[in-house]
């Protein structure tokens, strides 16, 4: 698979990901800073590293179950892992100027 190849999943895998709530925040987990890590292997697989609020998130497997499949329908996919870390912890620095503004922290 090529740089360009693996550029194009990437940039649809934000795409799906930005699709994706947590059901108590009305922001999408990508611009939430939710997720830390996303890595094209060049034989299609994909690894995700993503986080939560908090630890003990109500909605934790449905959401990781919800990236995966969605990632995993995706062209040029040969399967994707969802890691789910806590290291470093996730705070509100890690949101987009967008999710702040929309949630009235900015």
């Amino acid at each position: 698979m090529t740089q360009e190849e693996k550029t194009r999943i990437e940039e649809r895998i934000v795409d799906v990901l930005k699709t994706v709530y947590d059901p108590e925040i009305p922001v999408n987990i990508y611009d939430l800073g939710l997720i830390y890590r996303v890595d094209v292997q060049d034989n299609g697989n994909v690894d995700v590293d993503m986080t939560f609020t908090a630890p003990s998130c109500p909605a934790a497997d449905f959401m990781l179950e919800d990236v995966r499949q969605k990632i995993d329908a995706l062209e040029g996919v040969k399967s994707a892992n969802v890691n789910l870390v806590f290291e470093p912890e996730w705070d509100k620095s890690m949101m987009t100027e967008e999710a702040r503004v929309e949630l009235g922290l900015e």
